[in-house]
């Protein structure tokens, strides 16, 4: 029978051969495992001709606007349009009270009848002289008298008949007519007012050629269109277009947006293309080389736009900053940042951190 020392040195040596044991298989297994290195798909950067497009809303302006005013003071007395009305060139618009110009044209016509009594008196007199010193009754000197009466009436005659002509326009000018064909699209008189001779009352969008009118932020005017033409197609109905070129670019920013009015003057204009239509133009500007990836390769990296770049040398990635040119459908176009041949990682981007080691597949570019 074995004593307690006994069975206490036989539990041991089993402990003791059980470590060992455990530490000849971890020989034999060799160290931990290391983490197998992130998967990312590579692509070499090339540089690739684009011709980019913008696309922008406007909507329809006229060429040419004509302010209508009355050429004369006076009450409104009746208005004949309202806003969107069209118009002819000879129509009368508004009417003023003529009570000043009726009294002046009826006085102008009393003028003109006295001075024609005049002149008839004066010729009856002028004949009477004329036969009397043809027979020696008369001197020459009454008979001058005569003649120069004669004359003086002839003269009041034509000032009496300028008088009337001036009269007679003044009485014109209380019919308000806007002298070119148009559409009236601004009015800012009622009946009743009391307007000034020159105060603008109706704002007339002329008949004739239409501009399609966009707001394009600067830098899109440092490239122009390849051929100079915009394609203008109706918002509401795509299939109705029309073709245009740059007729006016606004030499000054708005200051709100930032932007640049352009006036796009249309070659022809599609009925259904009225005033203030809601119009989308699409111009293709002059093709250029760019460094072309896809979207997934684009990161934001302390709040700017970046990518990694994969070294084939070491087999590890690097963040770099970029310039974008320009955002298309499932590209980016890149102005500067990244050289032709460099590596570029398209997917993968995740969980990537600058030097880490990856391993990387090259896949065919955009």
């Amino acid at each position: 029978m074995t004593s307690l020392t006994d069975r206490v040195v036989i539990r041991l040596l089993f402990a003791i051969t059980a470590l060992g044991a455990v530490g000849c298989a971890r020989a034999e297994s060799g160290p931990a495992d290391e983490p197998a290195p992130a998967r990312v798909r590579i692509v070499e950067a090339r540089r690739t001709p684009i011709a980019s497009e913008a696309v922008l809303t406007g909507d329809i302006q006229p060429q040419a606007q004509v302010n209508v005013a009355f050429r004369t003071n006076g009450k409104v007395a009746e208005r004949q349009v309202e806003v969107g009305d069209h118009i002819e060139a000879d129509q009368v618009l508004a009417v003023l009270e003529p009570l000043t110009q009726k009294a002046n044209l009826d006085n102008a016509k009393a003028a003109l009848a006295s001075a024609e009594a005049l002149q008839t008196q004066a010729k009856m007199s002028f004949e009477r002289q004329k036969q009397l010193l043809a027979g020696g009754f008369t001197t020459r000197s009454t008979y001058d008298n005569a003649e120069q009466e004669l004359r003086t009436t002839q003269a009041a005659i034509d000032s009496a008949r300028a008088a009337l002509g001036t009269a007679q326009e003044q009485f014109s000018y209380t019919e308000l007519r806007a002298g070119v064909a148009g559409i009236v699209t601004s009015r800012s008189f009622e009946v009743g007012q009391v307007v000034q001779s020159g105060q603008t009352v109706l704002v007339l969008a002329q008949d004739g050629p239409r501009d399609a009118v966009f707001n394009v932020y600067e830098s899109l005017l440092a490239h122009p269109p390849a051929d100079g033409t915009i394609a203008v197609a109706l918002q509401s109905d795509p299939a109705v277009t029309a073709i245009g070129t740059v007729r006016e670019v606004s030499p000054t920013v708005d200051a709100k947006s930032g932007t640049v009015r352009v006036k796009i003057g249309l070659r022809t204009t599609p009925p259904a293309m009225g005033l203030g239509a809601v119009v989308v133009g699409r111009g293709r500007f002059a093709p250029r080389e760019s460094v072309v990836l896809p979207w997934s390769a684009l990161y934001r990296y302390d709040g700017r736009p970046s990518v990694w770049i994969f070294d084939p040398a070491n087999g590890t990635v690097s963040i770099r900053p970029v310039e974008i040119d320009h955002f298309g459908p499932d590209i980016i176009a890149l102005k500067q940042g990244v050289e032709p041949g460099e590596r570029v990682v398209v997917a993968g981007i995740q969980f990537l951190r600058p030097g880490q080691h990856v391993a990387a597949a090259e896949i065919a570019g955009p």
